[in-house]
């Protein structure tokens, strides 16, 4: 019980980390976070939209993220890395908390849904799926919920743990929305997705062999009809011959009678 205890806090600190640093960093935009510990520190990479919001005068935000790291969660000689988002279009959580923000400040969340989905393929993304549920209509209406779904996305079995999520909620004065953001990203190689580029391949190449052979095949049938033709034109006159031989021969005969 012991280790599968320890699994269970491991679990538990590296959740209420990400969940501070989250709170701590959104003004800059953050995207993730990974944590890993060594024996003499604990190195801790942030990926935020906006590097130069978090730094500040001389590191103090950062100073001041590393002492409550240290006071709060107990961690060893923590250290702190901040890195870019190489395009936050691939990002679920700034594509959340964006679309957060617009229906909080009243905008259509469905007009909003398409546009980010279409932004998020034009990065590349190999699928995207959007999800808003919760009070979107005027205040003491039902609550409805909207889906956008573009390219291909798994949604069981193992292919479903490389595909990126965040969860956020905006509170509006109509209640809570919930925001439910999906993106597979580009450079993401699925099982099944394998096969079917396995066999659109092969059809391509199938396609590609006939369509090489086709021509070929043509010119042999051309030069066959040009050999029978010319088999023909040189038996025609040995017909001829034929029928004059055959013709001195009933002449012959008929002169001798």
């Amino acid at each position: 019980m012991a280790v599968e205890r320890k699994f269970i806090e491991d679990s538990l600190l590296r959740y209420k980390i990400t969940e501070y640093m989250k709170n701590a960093l959104s003004n800059a935009g953050f995207s993730g976070l990974t944590i890993q510990k060594t024996p003499l520190i604990t190195l801790i990479n942030a990926e935020v939209t906006n590097p130069g919001r978090i730094i500040g005068r001389k590191g103090k935000t950062i100073n001041d993220i590393t002492e409550a790291l240290k006071n709060e969660f107990g961690l060893e000689n923590p250290k702190i890395n901040i890195s870019s988002v190489s395009d936050p279009n691939l990002e679920p959580l700034v594509i959340a908390n964006k679309l957060v923000r617009l229906i909080e400040m009243g905008k259509n969340p469905r007009r909003m849904m398409h546009h980010m989905a279409k932004n998020i393929m034009d990065a590349g993304a190999i699928g995207t799926e959007i999800v808003v549920g919760g009070k979107l209509s005027a205040k003491g209406g039902r609550s409805r919920s909207f889906r956008t779904l573009l390219g291909f996305l798994p949604k069981a079995g193992e292919p479903t743990r490389l595909v990126k999520r965040a969860h956020v909620t905006a509170y509006t004065k109509g209640g809570a929305i919930g925001v439910l953001v999906q993106i597979a990203p580009k450079g993401v190689q699925f099982p099944d997705k394998k096969k079917l580029e396995v066999e659109e391949k092969s059809k391509t190449e199938e396609v590609n062999r006939v369509r090489e052979e086709q021509p070929k095949k043509q010119e042999q049938f051309k030069k066959e009809e040009v050999k029978k033709v010319e088999e023909k034109k040189a038996e025609k006159p040995k017909k001829e011959e034929v029928k004059e031989k055959v013709k001195t021969k009933k002449t012959s005969t008929k002169k001798k009678k």
